[in-house]
């Protein structure tokens, strides 16, 4: 009975005193919405960023030249021509990769594509008929590339939804010329509106044959990198060992230490990805969690100010029987239903912002993000906010329990 006539004494405190309340909880509010948008928004990045990665498949592998950069200093090493047509008929041969189904050069970057009068910076994907296997692409007009187009150099391209529509418009696409590089390429397809799939916006892109783009576009001999299709899930760790014995044999490495190449699997990309965007989230929410301490703090501040100006309500209750637990136990109540309150409101306010960015992200910008409200930091935000109510309140509701209650009734 004591404690609810506790509690019944504090809620009466807090509405006698609105407006004092709600800026008091107004720091609380912001530090837990800042926190559940962070997490909920981060969420939300981490799942679309995961769903493009993993849109390649599972038995998809990538060998990129150069150093796997693990710092600053290896990133130069990224841009490497270790991967040419040497390596390339290697591990085509079945007695070096037995499981490998598949592989496709890849060269890519951004050139100027023009037709008539309309100029768009487009990126060149140089491939092969393979890529319709690998992105799961299909074409809305026209036709692919063949193995034909690949081994004759044919000067044609594929288009991406973007680059049809900034180019030609309404007007149709097919069979017109358009210019990359001062060089006539013949349209032979579009795509439709497909989107990014891994880091590739295909929307964006014209599709021509690698070894075109090598000759007449970008003029190298080595790839940007390979993408491989395992024959089975279960292969995948024995592809990725057989590559990389054959590239280190061809290149007489004799430690990994040495490696001028790194594979990639889709899991190994994922997981990576994720733990990446996951520090950058739990950043971000230290720093919003800041805001929460100086909520804190302004609690203490406006506590210690309520209980200076109830000392006359002190005295009194302690004159007629109160205890010192139960003016501690009424001013830690107050704390602690005004940060809880805030816990509450704070989240309500974090998940709304959240739909609503959502929504934005998916109606304005086109992309597959979807909604994720973080259960964990809603109970974590609201049990925060309790704590901080109980710790902050402490030395007021401490102060206001000590208070004698002769000298209170005699304060003016």
């Amino acid at each position: 009975m004591r404690f609810l006539h506790s509690f019944k004494t504090a809620i009466s405190g807090l509405r006698s005193h609105k407006s004092r309340s709600f800026l008091t909880i107004l720091g609380i509010v912001i530090g837990i919405t800042a926190i559940i948008l962070v997490m909920s928004v981060g969420k939300g990045a981490e799942n679309l960023i995961l769903s493009q990665v993993q849109g390649l498949g599972t038995r998809t592998i990538a060998v990129v030249p150069g150093r796997e950069p693990k710092g600053p200093s290896d990133f130069a090493q990224v841009f490497s021509d270790s991967l040419k047509e040497k390596e390339l008929e290697a591990l085509q041969r079945k007695d070096n990769v037995p499981t490998l189904e598949q592989i496709m050069p890849v060269v890519f970057g951004g050139e100027n594509g023009s037709y008539g009068n309309e100029t768009y910076r487009l990126t060149i994907f140089g491939g092969s008929e393979m890529i319709t296997q690998i992105f799961d692409l299909k074409v809305s007009e026209g036709n692919f590339l063949t193995q034909s187009d690949v081994r004759g150099r044919a000067d044609v391209v594929v288009l991406g939804a973007k680059v049809k529509e900034e180019l030609f418009g309404s007007s149709d696409a097919i069979g017109e010329k358009i210019k990359i590089k001062g060089r006539n390429f013949r349209v032979i397809g579009v795509l439709p509106k497909k989107g990014q799939v891994s880091f590739f916006n295909f929307d964006e892109m014209a599709v021509v044959p690698y070894t075109t783009a090598q000759q007449f576009i970008f003029g190298i001999k080595h790839f940007h990198r390979f993408i491989i299709l395992a024959d089975s899930e279960e292969d995948i760790g024995r592809t990725v060992r057989d590559i990389e014995l054959t590239l280190r044999g061809l290149h007489d490495i004799d430690s990994a230490k040495k490696d001028d190449f790194f594979v990639e699997t889709q899991e190994d990309l994922a997981s990576r990805l994720g733990t990446i965007t996951q520090v950058l989230t739990l950043l971000l929410v230290s720093i919003a969690a800041i805001s929460l301490v100086v909520g804190g703090v302004g609690i203490m501040n406006i506590m210690l100010v309520s209980v200076t100006e109830r000392t006359r309500e002190i005295g009194l209750r302690k004159a007629i029987g109160a205890t010192e637990k139960d003016v501690l136990t009424q001013f830690l109540l107050e704390a602690t239903i005004l940060t809880s309150v805030g816990g509450v409101v704070g989240i309500a306010l974090g998940a709304l912002f959240s739909l609503l960015i959502s929504f934005a992200l998916s109606g304005i910008l086109g992309l597959d993000w979807k909604f994720s409200f973080p259960m964990f930091a809603a109970f974590l935000g609201l049990a925060v906010s309790a704590i901080i109510g109980l710790v902050f309140g402490l030395y007021p509701a401490w102060q206001a329990s000590k208070k004698s209650p002769i000298e209170a009734l005699r304060y003016e």
